[in-house]
C-alpha cells in the first residue's frame, strides 16, 4: 500500500480591520497555485505552538507584530499535491502596517464583495463564515408578549444587531404568524438575517415568509441525515457529539450553551468558559456562547474560540453589537 500522506499543519490569519474588512495575499510564482489569493500564514515547524507560528509567518511575510490574535476555526482540505489542516486565528490588533515582504500582492476585501480571484478552493466556507456578525439575537416574545419583543428587536437592530433566530414555542397560530411576519420584515429592513428555530417552524415557514433559514434544536440536528436546502443553518448543541455532528453536516455555525447560569435553567449545570474552550477547540465551524451572557462578554468570547455571543433577555440592552470581530 502506498504511504498515507501526512498533514502539513499551517497557521492562517484573518487579519480584520474596524471597517470589517480582511486581508487576502495572492501566492507569487515558483509557489504552488501560483497566482491563487489566500488568507496569510505559514507552515507550523514541528513541535511549534500553533500562535508562535502564525506570529512568526506574519512577521516575515507582512512585517507586523501581532498584539490581540484570537482562535477561530480549523479546516482541512486536500489538495493534489498535499493535504493541509489550516488553523484559522482571527487577528484584530498589530503593529505595523501590511507589507509583501515574499513578492506576494496584497488586498483588502469584505466579505460581501470580494473582488479578487481566483481563490484557493480551501477558502469557500471560510469566506462564508466570515458574513456572520459576533452577536446572534434570539427572540423572546413568549416571555414580553409580541409587542415589547418587537420593539426590543428593533432596538438591537438600530444597535448593529445582524443576525437573528425567530425561537418562539408558546405562541401559535395567528399570534406567531403576526410576530413571524413583523420581525422578518423588521430584520430585512435593517439588512439583518432572520434564521427559524425548528422547534417553532420548519422550512415551509421558513420559505413562506422569506426567511433566510433554519436553527435546528439539538434534537432535531441530531435526527438530520442531511443539510436542508436552505441559506443558512444553524444549530444548538450542548456536549461534544452534538458539535461533531453540526460540523459533520456542514452547519454554518453551532451556539453551544449554556457558558454561565441562567436564570430559564437554574438547575442546568453551566460549562463554564474553560470547558466552552475545550468543547470547540478544533471546530471546523463557528460557535456562538450563549447563557447568561451580555454584550460586555464579547472580547472574552472571543479570547476563548467563540465566534461571538447569542443573546437572548439582554438583547434590548446590548451595546455596539454591530462591531467587527
Amino acid at each position: 500500500m502506498p504511504p498515507v500522506p501526512s498533514v502539513v499543519e499551517v497557521a492562517a490569519a484573518i487579519i480584520t480591520r474596524n471597517d470589517g474588512s480582511f486581508l487576502l495575499a495572492r501566492r507569487p510564482e515558483g509557489k504552488p497555485y501560483a497566482g491563487y489569493w489566500e488568507f496569510p500564514g505559514g507552515k507550523v515547524n514541528p513541535g511549534e505552538p500553533l500562535l508562535h507560528a502564525l506570529k512568526r509567518e506574519l512577521l516575515e511575510e507582512l512585517g507586523i507584530h501581532v498584539k490581540h490574535a484570537y482562535p477561530w476555526i480549523v479546516r482541512a482540505f486536500t489538495y493534489p499535491h498535499a493535504t493541509v489542516r489550516l488553523h484559522f486565528y482571527r487577528v484584530l490588533e498589530w503593529h505595523g502596517e501590511p507589507h509583501p515582504y515574499e513578492d506576494q500582492e496584497l488586498s483588502w476585501q469584505l466579505a460581501d464583495n470580494v473582488s479578487v480571484e481566483p481563490l484557493l478552493p480551501a477558502n469557500a466556507p471560510v469566506l462564508h463564515a466570515l458574513h456572520l456578525p459576533p452577536v446572534y439575537g434570539i427572540t423572546n416574545a413568549t416571555e414580553w408578549g409580541p409587542k415589547v419583543a418587537a420593539a426590543r428587536i428593533e432596538h438591537a437592530l438600530q444597535k448593529g444587531l445582524r443576525l437573528l433566530q425567530l425561537r418562539e414555542k408558546g405562541i401559535q397560530g395567528k399570534a406567531l404568524d403576526s410576530f413571524t411576519r413583523e420581525v422578518t420584515a423588521l430584520a430585512h429592513h435593517y439588512g439583518a438575517r432572520i434564521l427559524v428555530n425548528s422547534g417553532t417552524g420548519n422550512a415551509s415557514l421558513c420559505h413562506e415568509f422569506g426567511m433566510d433559514g433554519i436553527h435546528f434544536t439539538s434534537a432535531d440536528l441530531m435526527h438530520l441525515s442531511k443539510r436542508p436546502d436552505v441559506e443558512w443553518c444553524g444549530a444548538s448543541c450542548h456536549n461534544a457529539e452534538e458539535l461533531f455532528r453540526a460540523g459533520q453536516l456542514e452547519m454554518d455555525f453551532a451556539v453551544l450553551a449554556p457558558v454561565l447560569p441562567t436564570s430559564s435553567h437554574p438547575d442546568s449545570p453551566a460549562l463554564g468558559w474553560r470547558k466552552f474552550a475545550r468543547l470547540i477547540h478544533g471546530s471546523s465551524i463557528p460557535v456562538y456562547a450563549l447563557g447568561g451572557l451580555g454584550s460586555e462578554d464579547l472580547a472574552i468570547a472571543w479570547e476563548h474560540g467563540a465566534h461571538g455571543i447569542a443573546l437572548m433577555r439582554r438583547i434590548g440592552q446590548a451595546r455596539d453589537i454591530g462591531r467587527k470581530a
